[in-house]
């Protein structure tokens, strides 16, 4: 079947739209259907707080466990860099003392 002129561009600009740099037709779809999907999430958010509730949102970490829990990695790591790095992100906590004579105790 011999394309015509008309024929042929079309599918000359479905060929560049489709290049390297571009998504294919296939990909395009699934992104679309993507999209769809993250406009219906925050409609069902909108409709949740119109019907008087608000979203549920997991409750903020305590900074003081998540210090400890960092400590006891740099402890169980047992090297100088780890310990360092604990004093560099943390001088200021009561568990950077405890690291500062970790390092004195490794220097011995």
């Amino acid at each position: 079947m011999k394309l015509g002129p008309f024929s042929a561009g079309l599918f000359g600009l479905l060929a560049v739209l489709a290049g390297p740099d571009h998504l294919s037709i296939g990909e395009q779809l699934v992104m679309v259907g993507k999209a769809n999907a993250d406009d219906s999430a925050k409609e069902s958010v909108k409709e949740s707080v119109k019907a008087g509730r608000a979203p549920s949102m997991p409750m903020a970490r305590d900074p003081s466990v998540a210090v400890a829990e960092e400590y006891e990695a740099a402890r169980r790591k047992g090297t100088r860099e780890a310990f360092e790095l604990f004093i560099a992100r943390h001088g200021d906590d009561p568990l950077a003392e405890q690291a500062r004579a970790e390092l004195k105790r490794l220097s011995r």
